[in-house]
Formats: C-alpha cells, structure tokens, sequence
C-alpha cells in the first residue's frame, strides 16, 4: 500500500507509463461515497462551499483557484482595473457549454445578474456588485459600487450559467433550498467545466461524465463520477474497504487507525481551513417566547467557559482538531495569533456569571445541530450538551439531517446552531465579517442567522471593503475579529480535521487544503 498520510498535493509513489505522461489514457469511473448530499445542482441555492465545490467539476467561474490556492484565469483570460469602480474582463473565446452553446459575455452578464438578485441565497459572495455591461461578445466591464479589492476572490466560485439555457428553462432567477424555492437549475445543469451533468436523484446519486470537449488540458482520466451520499459514517466506512465506493472526503476520526492498516486503502490527512464554532440567537425573544439571556454578555461568558475544548478535541476528535480562540484559521488573512489564546474553562465561574445575570436557576433554549455537516458534529452537540447542563442550563438538543436542520437554523429557528466556516471562496477574513458577523443588510449579514448587531463591527467590515490598502485592511479585518471575541458574537471551537480515504490503485490523488476534491486533477 503506498502511504499518502500528511501530504497536500499528494503524488504517489512509482513512476507513470510513457501515456500517462503525454496525458491521461486510461478510462477510469470513481465512485464518490460522500457523507452527505448537495443541496441542489443550482450553484446559487444556498451558501453551502461544499454544495459549491462539487458543482466545480461541473460550473466554472471567470477565474479559479490553481493547485497553491493562487487565483488565476479560467473562464476569462485577463483583467484590470479601469477606474476606481470598474474592471474590465476579457473573456475566453471558443469556449462551449456541454449542451454545445457558445459561451459569451452574454452569459456572464446573465450570470451576474442572477447571483446577485435580491432573491438569490448567495448574494452575499459578491457583496459590491453594482452592474455589469457588455463591450463586446469577449469583453465586459464590471461596475462595483465603490473601490472593493476582492473581487477576484469572489468570482472564484460565481459559476456561470447559460443564458440561453436559463432563458429556455424559465430560470433566470435563482432557487433558494432555505425557503423550499426549487426550478429547472435544481435537478438540472449545462456548464462549461470538465464533467457533465448525466442525472440525479437527491440522497441517492448524482452522476457525472468527463467533457471531452472541455477548453482546458485535463490532468486527469476519471470518465465518469458517481457522486453517492451515504451518512451512515460505519457504512461508508465498511463500502471503502469493500471495494463498493472508491472514495471518500469524511473519514470519521475513530475509524483513521483501520482504514490506515487495510491493504486496499490509503488515507490522507490535514489540518482543515474551516473553523467550527456555535452562533446564539440575539434577538429580544428565544424560540418559545421567553425572554432571551443570551443577550445578555455575562450569560454568553458563561456557555463558552462551560465548554471544555479540550475535552472534545481528545476524546470526541481523537486528538485530531486544533482548539481555536478566534474565528478563523492561522492561514487565513486578518488572523491575528493574540486573538486565538485559549478561553478558561471554569465551571464554577460560569454558576457564578449566570447567578449575576439573575439565571441561577438556568434557562431552557433549542440547540440545533445536523448530523453530517462536520465532522463528529453530532457527538460534540451532545457533549457541548452536557458541559452546559452541568452549569443548570438546559438545552433541548435537536439533531438532524441538514435538509431538516438548516432551514431551522438559517430561519431562526434556533437558539443555538452549529455553524462552520472556512472563509471560502475569498479565502480572506473578510469573508466572516461580512457574510456572518455584519448586521443583516443588503448583501451584508446573509449568514447572521442570530439576528445580532454590533455597530463596531458593521463599521470596519464596511471601511475594509473598500481600503485597497492590503495592510490597512487586515487591520481593521483583525481588530473586526477581537470586538468578535471580546463581545462573543460566535463561540469558537475548533479547526476541524480533514482525512479523506481513496482506494490504493489511484496514481495520484492530490488533497486541498480547503477540502475540495478535484476530480480533474485525479488519475488511476
């Protein structure tokens, strides 16, 4: 068996045939057992990176993140900056959609328009659209609404649709799977990336075929994908070692030393980007009509210094996840290493906080968490749990799957939610700021499911979105993140984790550090 354990970009050991290396010549299916489903084919659906990263085999944006997380051409071949507000893309010619569509401006145009819908779920990517005019079939401008120097970021994952596919499909605006809105783009897809849609049947399969009309030099010979969610972790587990699936990005922590001694398997083994932690409800009132303690600081002190993270990484992760103080990963632009020390974990003191706030006696709240979003997400909701009922609170604890629990939680419909976030695609601590920690507003706080407000907080996201100025913004960015930590709008817990599984006859098989499988860089 060749080991790929604690490796990025992972390229496995023995040398390849003389045709494998004037490219990839072998047909070869994969067969994906996933721990959980996509929301939808519709990129635009919902805010979901992992939805997102699967549609990437099949969608493309006007630029990509390449093998080093660097942001390059994709879907268009260049850019700049004409004015203070406005960028200027030239696009990709000869490019076609899998229905065999041309691609064109057009399409971007439509695109952009769609994302950025009032209707549409993930509006907040692309928080400083304004508009977008067509200079020519291969040229278009993109007008903003002030200075904004991440735009690149965030047209890493804005796939781009056709519009006479979304014209001929009365799609044209997006769907939404929180507010059950669904359409043509559901079950459906025609883009222009490296797979094509085949069919799909939700929480069964979704099947993928390679485009072999696809504009890139592939760097890969997977024919066809068979995406197959299977949420049972033993299960997934006992079809890996089987031979029934050929891989998997969710290797429960307690089944790595298994998988690791089987001959067939090899595992794969990262510190993951994204950063799990727990948002509570601020508004007036908790989902059963009580007044709501959460708002109340002394009361949030308390439920984070009741929880033990220490506890949990050793014996819930295995010793696998990394404690975090802050919301966001050491890599990320805007971290700041004074923010991440370690919160005291004090059970005595928290009695005394919620005494002082005037809840001795504790209070009853929901406290929602899905089953599969994270790793180990359900046994660390059951013992965050317990840590909290030791201090008199008592959480009604409501696990699920995340077609259940998210509309729960993105509705407010919780009083305590589990939410992880790795800053993707922008890769860049602003990322949080505006997408989760800002009020509602506009494009702003689409992710502030809590309902809070913190006008310092609203301010710098603000004034980093149109500083230009790289260190001035990773000020504000990181001073943004300390009110954060300071006033406990979320409750860090940890990086999670990340072991992917693949079966051994795979040649190479790179791993991302921001979790995504990318099927196109795969080989066996």
């Amino acid at each position: 068996m060749i080991s790929v354990k604690n490796l990025g970009r992972t390229t496995m050991a023995g040398a390849l045939s003389a045709a494998m290396l004037s490219g990839p010549a072998f047909a070869e299916e994969v067969t994906w057992g996933a721990a959980r489903d996509i929301f939808s084919m519709d990129p635009y659906s919902y805010g979901s990176s992992y939805t997102i990263s699967f549609l990437n085999h099949v969608y493309e944006g006007l630029v990509r993140y390449n093998e080093d997380l660097e942001i390059e051409p994709a879907l268009a071949v260049s850019w700049e900056i004409t004015s203070p507000t406005t960028w200027r893309f030239e696009l990709r010619e000869d490019v076609t959609y899998h229905n065999g569509n041309p691609f064109t401006a057009d399409d971007v145009i439509a695109s952009l328009e769609r994302v950025s819908a009032e209707s549409s779920p993930l509006k907040g990517n692309l928080p400083a659209y304004k508009s977008a005019t067509k200079v020519d079939d291969y040229t278009l401008d993109i007008e903003l609404t002030g200075t904004y120097p991440l735009l690149l970021n965030d047209l890493t994952n804005i796939h781009i649709f056709d519009k006479e596919w979304l014209v001929e499909h009365n799609a044209e605006m997006p769907t939404d799977v929180a507010a059950g809105v669904e359409g043509h783009a559901t079950f459906n897809a025609n883009g222009t990336g490296p797979f094509k849609f085949v069919s799909r049947t939700p929480d069964v399969e979704t099947i993928l075929e390679v485009n072999e009309g696809w504009w890139d030099d592939p760097q890969h010979n997977i024919t066809r994908i068979e995406f197959r969610p299977i949420t049972s972790a033993a299960t997934r587990v006992s079809a890996l070692l089987s031979g029934e699936i050929d891989f998997t990005e969710a290797v429960p922590v307690q089944d790595i030393p298994r998988l690791e001694s089987a001959a067939n398997v090899d595992v794969l083994e990262r510190t993951d980007l994204r950063t799990v932690m727990l948002g509570m409800n601020r508004r007036p009132e908790l989902t059963n009509g009580e007044e709501n303690p959460m708002n109340d600081l002394r009361v949030r002190q308390a439920m984070q210094m009741a929880i033990n993270k220490d506890l949990i990484r050793d014996k819930v992760m295995r010793g696998k996840s990394r404690n975090a103080g802050t919301l966001v990963a050491p890599s990320i632009p805007g971290y700041d290493e004074a923010l991440d020390a370690p919160i005291e974990t004090n059970v005595e003191k928290a009695k005394a906080l919620l005494e002082e706030a005037g809840y001795g006696d504790g209070f009853e709240f929901t406290f929602v968490c899905a089953n599969a979003d994270y790793v180990s997400e359900e046994q660390i909701c059951q013992a965050i749990a317990s840590m909290w009922s030791r201090i008199g609170l008592n959480p009604q604890l409501d696990i699920g799957p995340s077609a259940k629990q998210t509309p729960k939680q993105s509705n407010g419909e919780a009083d305590v939610y589990t939410l992880g976030w790795a800053t993707l695609p922008m890769l860049d601590t602003y990322s949080i700021l505006a997408q989760v920690l800002h009020s509602k507003e506009g494009n702003f706080g689409v992710f502030n499911w809590g309902g809070w407000t913190n006008d310092k907080i609203d301010e710098l996201t603000k004034a980093a979105s149109v500083e230009m100025d790289r260190e001035k913004r990773l000020a504000m960015e990181t001073e943004a993140l300390k009110v954060a930590r300071e006033q406990i709008i979320m409750i860090p817990l940890h990086q999670q984790p990340m072991a992917w599984a693949a079966a051994s006859d795979f040649e190479d098989f790179p791993q991302f550090p921001d979790n995504k499988p990318r099927f196109w860089y795969v080989t066996r």
